[in-house]
């Protein structure tokens, strides 16, 4: 698959402050990437990059190839959709949909098939003559999307589009974005701060931090094998140690030594050590490695999750049996559920 935008050697400065830090970036067509991290991580302002909305203080931006560092936002064939809508209120939804297609003075006949077209997508059939006030948050987000897309841009940016939704709607949006994004084939890049959102709806996640690219891979990939203490403790639940490898296949986490499945660390250097909460299992303390007092105990629908108190660290353990609160119980983990990673150089996350 080729790729259909490319930064390469992205580097941002707002008043003397470095947002982003030399960052290279390419997007495959017909992809759903996400930019996912927390407020000020660069995400946002790398989306104003692709869109024209912002230029780089140096670095090349490419578009199917072609250098469009200076091509102002018109005349890219992208366009984007903002987490405040935009619309025009004295608009209705179909005057709202066409309002692009009007500009660029196309004919009445392929007006009304485009906007028909796009609110089947968006599954707004009926709602031309609608109020775009009289309209649901859902709705306003649906004809925003029909707008945008309505003149058929390779690429969709989406900044943080789900934002001002309630939770229920979010997920349900959720499924809707990328059935249209299958639908249509064309690229979309989603800004997002939200986990859940970023594994859900991509084929591709880009995770940042402090205006870096901390990494790139499907959401499994990102879940399973972060590659720094960062990474994992952003996406989802995960209980992060200090651990010295000892040699291959072999870490020390709190005095005590665990078969893992790394390689490639030198001798007792010292690393960060992952276990999801998930991975940990609960067993009779006379046999395990590590042992500690549960502290507390939370009903969470599907199971309970529970800290754990043991020597230097406070375990979070997730499983469908709740143990009894201030008993002492042992904790194992299978070798290939430990996920042994190189220190950060700055671990103040």
């Amino acid at each position: 698959m080729k790729n259909i935008i490319s930064l390469q050697n992205i580097v941002v400065d707002f008043d003397g402050e470095n947002i982003l830090q030399n960052i290279s970036l390419n997007i495959r067509d017909k992809e759903f990437v996400t930019l996912l991290g927390p407020s000020g991580c660069g995400k946002t302002t790398t989306l104003r990059i692709i869109g024209g909305f912002l230029e780089p203080n140096s670095g090349t931006v490419l578009f199917d190839g072609k250098k469009i560092n200076n091509l102002p936002p018109y005349k890219r064939n992208v366009n984007t959709v903002f987490q405040r809508y935009a619309l025009f209120p004295h608009l209705n939804v179909y005057d709202n949909i066409a309002f692009g297609l009007k500009v660029q003075k196309l004919p009445e006949k392929e007006i009304r098939t485009r906007v028909a077209e796009m609110l089947e997508l968006v599954n707004l059939r009926g709602f031309e003559k609608r109020g775009v006030n009289h309209l649901s948050g859902g709705q306003q987000q649906r004809v925003a999307i029909a707008r945008a897309l309505v003149n058929r841009p390779k690429v969709l940016l989406l900044d943080e589009p789900l934002g001002a939704l309630d939770l229920k709607l979010r997920k349900e949006m959720q499924i809707e974005l990328k059935r249209i994004q299958q639908s249509l084939e064309i690229t979309f890049v989603y800004v997002t701060h939200d986990q859940e959102e970023a594994l859900t709806m991509s084929d591709t996640v880009v995770v940042m931090n402090k205006g870096n690219i901390q990494q790139i891979g499907s959401p499994v990939d990102i879940y399973n094998e972060p590659v720094n203490a960062f990474v994992a403790d952003f996406i989802g639940e995960s209980n992060v140690l200090k651990g010295v490898m000892l040699k291959d296949c072999l870490v020390e986490i709190s005095g005590r030594q665990f078969e893992c499945v790394d390689k490639g660390f030198a001798e007792n250097e010292a690393v960060d050590v992952v276990i999801r909460p998930e991975d940990v299992q609960l067993i009779p303390a006379e046999q395990a490695q590590i042992t500690g007092v549960v502290d507390s105990v939370t009903f969470k629908g599907v199971h309970y999750e529970m800290l754990i108190e043991a020597y230097d660290f406070r375990w979070m353990v997730h499983s469908t049996k709740a143990a009894e609160l201030g008993s002492t119980v042992g904790m194992t983990f299978d070798p290939y559920d430990i996920h042994v990673m190189k220190k950060m150089k700055d671990e103040t996350f």
